[in-house]
């Protein structure tokens, strides 16, 4: 039977030790790779011909972190299978990793048993998503559906009413700036609170923040 070789990225030496000898007890597995940091392991790639088959990413570490490290994976060696383990388990970080291209989300927390049930489906079937997964994907398919129905419902003139509103000029300078009245700003003020769903201008700058309006 071919083993699965797996390439371990974490910056907790004693984590990644104790990792790495857990999965070394099941004969299905081989790790080949354990590095502290991101770009310790594509440094590592790009001077080794031996590739693994699942990599076992965290999130947070020094030089480069899971995420950017996994987008690059993504975009170099599409091959390689990431699965974030990490003890994140807040929703936006979720859905960063995942837009990045990991194919799992686990946290530390959980038994050998999934761990192991991970890596073979993920080599295997190439996903494996939890609960908790699940339902982050269900929030990027509705939060997309919602940007696609806003882009169609907000004017040019609103968008950069956004963005003006997201500087420290005052309604009245946005009003000079967009070269029409303190009335018609308020106009778009009023239009821009409810497609948006905000009640404040502080509500449209952290709308626009979080779903990059702002350029």
């Amino acid at each position: 039977m071919n083993t699965i070789k797996i390439a371990i990225v974490d910056d907790h030496k004693l984590v990644s030790k104790a990792l790495e000898n857990m999965i070394s007890y099941n004969p299905a597995f081989n790790v080949i790779i354990n590095s502290p940091n991101g770009q310790d392991f594509l440094d590592t790639l790009s001077t080794t011909q031996d590739f693994p088959d699942v990599v076992l990413m965290d999130i947070n570490m020094p030089i480069k972190n899971g995420i950017e490290t996994t987008a690059e994976l993504t975009q170099d060696y599409p091959n390689l299978k990431v699965i974030a383990l990490t003890m994140e388990d807040h929703e936006g970080t979720i859905i960063k990793m995942l837009k990045a291209g990991a194919k799992g989300y686990l946290l530390k927390d959980m038994s050998p048993d999934i761990l192991f049930d991970a890596i073979d489906i993920v080599h295997k079937k190439g996903i494996f998503y939890t609960d908790l997964v699940t339902q982050s994907l269900l929030k990027i398919k509705t939060e997309e559906k919602f940007m696609e129905t806003l882009n169609d419902a907000l004017k040019e003139r609103e968008l950069e009413f956004i963005r003006l509103a997201c500087s420290e000029l005052t309604y009245r300078e946005i009003a000079d700036q967009m070269f029409v009245s303190p009335r018609t700003v308020d106009g778009y003020r009023d239009s821009v609170f409810v497609k948006l769903n905000v009640k404040s201008r502080v509500g449209i700058v952290m709308f626009a923040i979080k779903h990059n309006i702002i350029i």
